[in-house]
């Protein structure tokens, strides 16, 4: 068997999960709860954790298992063949699965996108009372800060931060969906959200859903300097791990390209995988330059980033 922790919830990963077991006879048993929560629960299990396979979104989650010490590094000729080395740990403590752009969001009848830029641009005058985002709380928006931090500085980072602050249509609330509703209902004209969530949304059973990012155009920021802002879903093995080649070989399947193929299609990710196509609806957004970050500054700057959104009043 192997034991999985995971923060993902999407009935794609049980789907994969199944597979895996069918093609293996490894039982995966699943424990499903916040990244912080199942953090704080491999700290207190400690020695006598059974986790084997930490699972969660974004770098800067798997930086923080790996500074407080629960996971391990391994080394496997598969995942590095099938994982570039820009999306996965340089000693093998965690590997990026999937990855997603933080784009614009825009309405597509009150934005021109020859008017968008990058995310330093909307900070201009002209945008006040026009942009919607989620709380400072969310690990999204943290890691956003933390790249703009790598970008900027700090003190570039809380200019941006404040500046941006104070071109919001609304008090920072809601999830990346609620952002696109946002926008959809009038309340702001530009939102800064996951790419997937535009993917899921336009193909969710809600009609509801559906109408709402339809109003919606999907724009790639900061294709002229550094490229648009990348996170990743990913896992690495605990460090405790009482079924460590299992634990590997689950992840080993997950990077392979039926697997890559089936997230990216279920879900709307950009797969890791390099020979796996991405999904018909994400061509249709067409090619972008991402920012090549190594993305365990984002983890490094995710405390400096906490700490400007204070200082800055973004709740």
């Amino acid at each position: 068997m192997v034991n999985v922790y995971t923060h993902r919830h999407y009935e794609a990963d049980q789907q994969l999960f199944d597979k895996f077991s069918e093609q293996t006879g490894i039982k995966v048993n699943v424990v499903s709860a916040s990244a912080d929560e199942l953090i704080q629960k491999l700290e207190l299990e400690g020695k006598g954790s059974p986790a084997d396979v930490l699972i969660t979104v974004d770098a800067g989650r798997l930086h923080r298992a790996q500074e407080k010490e629960l996971l391990q590094p391994v080394s496997s000729a598969t995942l590095a063949a099938n994982i570039p080395a820009k999306f996965r740990e340089a000693e093998g403590y965690w590997f990026g699965l999937t990855y997603r752009a933080r784009i614009f969001a825009y309405h597509k009848e009150r934005v021109d996108p020859s008017e968008l830029d990058s995310y330093e641009s909307l900070t201009d005058e002209k945008w006040k009372g026009r942009v919607l985002t989620r709380s400072s709380e969310n690990i999204y928006n943290q890691s956003l800060l933390a790249s703009i931090i790598a970008a900027h500085g700090e003190a570039g980072a809380r200019e941006w931060a404040a500046g941006l602050l104070a071109n919001m249509a609304r008090s920072p609330k809601g999830s990346d969906r609620d952002q696109v509703k946002a926008v959809a209902a009038g309340e702001g004209d530009v939102a800064i959200v996951n790419t997937y969530y535009i993917g899921i949304m336009l193909n969710d059973s809600n009609p509801e859903e559906v109408k709402a990012a339809d109003q919606v155009g999907i724009f790639f920021p900061n294709q002229q300097d550094r490229g648009t802002h990348i996170n990743i879903s990913g896992a690495g093995v605990t460090r405790y791990a009482p079924n460590k080649e299992n634990a590997i070989n689950l992840i080993e399947f997950l990077s392979a390209e039926e697997s890559q193929r089936f997230l990216a299609n279920i879900n709307y990710e950009y797969p890791v995988n390099e020979k796996v196509e991405i999904a018909p609806l994400l061509k249709t957004w067409g090619d972008f330059k991402s920012d090549d970050i190594n993305l365990t500054l984002l983890g490094k700057n995710n405390r400096s980033a906490v700490m400007i959104f204070d200082q800055v009043g973004w709740k």
